[in-house]
């Protein structure tokens, strides 16, 4: 699987964690057909690292949710991407993404908030 990286940011490096948001990559599947998606976050389980991935239309908009999750490994300074084949790493990846949307979600509540107080 390849992907190309979309930073705006040239110090990036593959780094997204340095970058503004606005970081897309470009897969090529299996069966070649190539997707644009904006990179998420990229977070470890078990001492591995994995990337979300949110696939984009035409449009640049993603309508129905879908997030894509791979082994993410940028040791050699160039990101590679491998599926995930076996099911228990991809069921503790989903739920430590899970987790991860659930925080962020309580931490906008909780700073909407406060910014009514």
């Amino acid at each position: 699987m390849a992907a190309d990286n979309k930073c705006d940011t040239a110090s990036c490096g593959g780094n997204c964690d340095t970058c503004d948001g606005n970081i897309t990559v470009t897969l090529t599947l299996d069966n070649d057909e190539t997707v644009e998606c904006a990179i998420l976050t990229i977070f470890p389980v078990n001492g591995r690292d994995y990337i979300a991935l949110l696939p984009l239309d035409e449009n640049g908009e993603n309508e129905d949710g879908e997030v894509y999750l791979y082994r993410y490994d940028n040791s050699s300074g160039s990101p590679v991407l491998d599926n995930i084949e076996d099911d228990e790493e991809y069921e503790a990846v989903a739920d430590m993404f899970d987790q991860m949307l659930d925080a962020a979600e309580y931490d906008e509540m909780v700073a909407a908030d406060e910014e009514e107080n």
